[in-house]
């Protein structure tokens, strides 16, 4: 039973951390566009952006291999493009157009990739917990050493299907590895105000699983935590918990206007703490990289996201026979069988 912050740090190469650079920024530039359209109405209902959490995925993307799965809750764009889906995809499912993941009917919260084995956001709060555990059943059920990644937010680290699901993975000894992405603040309250104990990651102790704390703004202490996790699971130990404490720049969606807390506090922990400059400031004192390189690295990256854009806008709308599709899962194999 793990019982300690994670401190320690991976050595990385200056190619990892350009790497981590360039897919970090491209999280946050493809948020601000997707900001930029919803203030267009070119995204309606909901939009959850994911400015300021970047190091999560990208950490735990570095830890993962070909085969591991990852579910998630609404905020979910960032895990999208860090398990490499397309940002033309994802953008075009964003503004509700025939060239999106789901073909335009699914909008923010309902992306899937089989081929990426992301099996998708999941707007009913800590719905995807259970579900994740039941694909970690899954891959130990075929005996592979695949690993499930598990996100949700300390607002659902409340909900009662948590608990019932990491019973049932200690007690199955199931390879998932449940992420709390710990924001902060949930819908709009802050875990001061909404959770008596809010050291989330220690609740496993009641189920025996392992677990800790790790520093969610800083994309290396990440990767480190998260390889410690998948080989704890892979080596058939069942669940281990990461509660990685980081932070949201914007509101809870983009309807919100964030009164619950100052516009100082936010900024302090742009300029304190941002996970992306920390990774260019390594970049720049180490040598590694110039400020010529990183303004190339930006220069991509906002051509790949406007590319999106444009890609969003010129595709159609979804025809309307395309709402009889995608209902039922093929099952003419066992018809002619």
């Amino acid at each position: 039973m793990a019982a300690r912050k994670a401190k320690s740090k991976p050595n990385v190469s200056a190619e990892e951390l350009k790497g981590y650079y360039r897919d970090m920024l491209l999280i946050r530039r493809f948020e601000e566009k997707a900001g930029q359209l919803y203030g267009m109405g070119l995204i309606g209902g909901f939009c959850h952006l994911y400015i300021g959490q970047e190091a999560v995925v990208v950490g735990l993307e570095a830890a993962a291999k070909d085969g591991d799965k990852r579910i998630t809750s609404y905020r979910d764009h960032g895990h999208m493009l860090a398990c490499g889906m397309d940002p033309n995809g994802v953008m075009a499912e964003l503004t509700g157009r025939e060239g999106g993941y789901s073909k335009g009917k699914g909008g923010s919260m309902h992306m899937f990739s089989k081929e990426k084995h992301f099996y998708g956001g999941h707007g009913i709060v800590a719905a995807q917990v259970p579900l994740g555990a039941g694909l970690a059943f899954s891959d130990m059920y075929k005996g592979n050493d695949n690993v499930t990644f598990t996100y949700f937010g300390d607002g659902a680290a409340n909900q009662g299907q948590v608990y019932e699901a990491y019973n049932m993975a200690e007690l199955w000894k199931l390879p998932v590895v449940f992420v709390i992405e710990n924001n902060q603040y949930a819908m709009g309250t802050s875990t001061k105000r909404s959770t008596k104990s809010s050291s989330y990651w220690e609740r496993g102790a009641a189920y025996g699983i392992a677990g800790e704390e790790v520093d969610g703004m800083d994309v290396m202490a990440v990767k480190a935590a998260g390889t410690k996790a998948v080989e704890h699971c892979r080596a058939g130990k069942g669940p281990y918990i990461l509660e990685i404490k980081t932070y949201r720049y914007r509101g809870h969606s983009m309807s919100d206007p964030a009164k619950y807390r100052t516009r100082e506090e936010v900024q302090k922990m742009r300029d304190e703490r941002d996970p992306i400059e920390q990774v260019r400031s390594l970049l720049l004192t180490g040598k590694h990289a110039t400020e010529e390189d990183l303004k190339a690295i930006d220069k991509e990256i906002k051509e790949v996201v406007n590319a999106s854009a444009e890609f969003a806008k010129e595709s159609p709308e979804p025809a309307l026979e395309e709402l009889w599709t995608d209902i039922y899962a093929d099952d003419t194999a066992s018809q002619t069988a």
